[in-house]
């Protein structure tokens, strides 16, 4: 997996820019640099010193001009800063000029995540989202990587070969993201056949969504028993992990966490995590969990609504969990029919929040017995394919203990002990 920058994070200055011509998004306000520390610190590194510019628009050459550029060299020198890490996302042509100014490292947002992700994933599919994401970032800001084509603007006959070698690496690169295309593809198919089999087995599918460090792994573990690791930290857990989740005695689902959102997500990861992401879209109950202990918890809510919306899973039915309701320092905790307030540490709320997720997934299964003629033993393998099978006994005829819904009910008809083929039967 290629690396970035292969610099140590040691002791790295801060710089955003609050441009009145770039989006609210992009701006570098206070959370967003108070954040962007908090990921320096994730992947390693140390807060040096912040400086911000004010200006109507980025500098082309600079993004924060020379002037300001040079104030962040003389913090860069008295704090002996290794690196500078700005805050806005940055053209390759601006990366290389900082980068030549300042004489250490320039990394952008984009960059520091991706580095994050490299450091935290650990399955197969996660590195090949990963990988991916970092060959597109690197890709365009081949150039500044070769120092030696800075002769390309001297003496003729110097300019070919420098050509030909970019050109060789760009070709490199191209292959190696369309072989990693390709194998995510493959990915996608096999989530598709996974995807269809859960249909098939009517298995509805809750997704956890949210902010990183909202507490999303905490509330799968809490729920599952999954022992995910789940550290006060941004992007703790990158790959996704599902686990089986008994709501009631009628009401089975797979619970699956996902990647953490931030503001700012690099469009590069987010278009490598739709092998991921793309469950959301074929989820059948989305989680929103919300940090209830952060003063920017509308913010970040903001953000999660907006990427849902980017994925076409803003249709799904969907909770708001407040969790860390433990540290709210509201005097009414949030509520509603679509909102629960819980504690994923203690376990506050918790049965709040099973209790909506059955409302929302309620599809009007019951506990049956079924008396299967041995003649017909055939439909028992029917039963564990669609139903839920807690006992089996043979005796004069296959009796079933076993959970199913309204459809398979109306199937089997007769042989569920009990049937009338009226809704009486519903209300017994």
């Amino acid at each position: 997996m290629p690396d970035i920058e292969k610099t140590q994070f040691n002791r790295a200055v801060l710089v955003g820019l609050n441009a009145f011509s770039l989006d609210r998004e992009e701006n570098a306000d206070e959370e967003s640099m108070e954040e962007l520390a908090a990921l320096l610190e994730t992947a390693g590194g140390q807060c040096a010193g912040v400086v911000t510019q004010s200006k109507d628009s980025p500098d082309p050459r600079t993004f924060i001009g020379e002037g300001k550029v040079a104030e962040v060299k003389e913090l860069v020198e008295a704090t002996d800063a290794d690196m500078v890490i700005f805050d806005n996302p940055l053209s390759p042509s601006q990366q290389r000029n900082l980068t030549e100014e300042l004489k250490v490292s320039v990394l952008d947002r984009s960059a520091l995540i991706l580095d994050i992700f490299a450091q935290r994933a650990r399955t197969k599919e996660g590195r090949l989202q990963v990988e991916l994401a970092q060959y597109k970032y690197l890709l365009p800001r081949l150039l500044g990587m070769w120092k030696h084509l800075e002769r390309q603007e001297g003496a003729i006959g110097t300019r070919g070969p420098g050509e030909t070698q970019l050109e060789s690496d760009r070709r490199i690169l191209g292959r190696k993201i369309a072989k990693l295309e390709s194998e995510l593809k493959d990915v996608r198919r096999v989530r598709a056949t996974q995807r269809e089999r859960r249909i098939k087995n009517e298995v509805p599918v809750v997704a956890i969504v949210g902010y990183t460090n909202a507490g999303k792994s905490t509330l799968l573990n809490h729920l599952t028993g999954a022992e995910i690791p789940a550290n006060n930290r941004l992007f703790d857990t990158l790959d996704t992990t599902t686990r089986t989740l008994e709501i009631s005695d009628t009401c089975t689902v797979l619970l699956s966490d996902t990647v953490g959102f931030i503001r700012k997500l690099p469009h590069h990861l987010v278009e490598a995590f739709k092998a991921t992401l793309e469950e959301l879209e074929y989820a059948d109950l989305l989680l929103h969990v919300i940090d209830a202990s952060s003063p920017q918890w509308r913010e970040q809510a903001e953000v999660v609504d907006q990427l849902i919306h980017d994925l076409g899973a803003d249709q799904t039915p969907r909770i708001e969990v407040f969790n860390k309701c433990d540290l709210w320092t509201g005097e009414i905790r949030p509520h509603g029919e679509d909102r629960v307030s819980i504690s994923a540490r203690t376990g506050e709320g918790v049965p709040g929040l099973l209790a909506a997720i059955g409302r929302v997934l309620d599809n009007g299964a019951r506990r049956v017995t079924i008396h299967l003629p041995y003649d017909r033993g055939g439909l028992l393998d029917k039963l564990y394919l669609e139903a839920k099978v807690e006992k089996v006994d043979y005796g004069e005829t296959i009796d079933v203990i076993a959970t199913c819904t309204p459809k398979v009910i109306g199937q089997l008809g007769p042989l569920v002990e009990g049937w009338r083929p009226h809704k009486e039967f519903w209300e017994d």
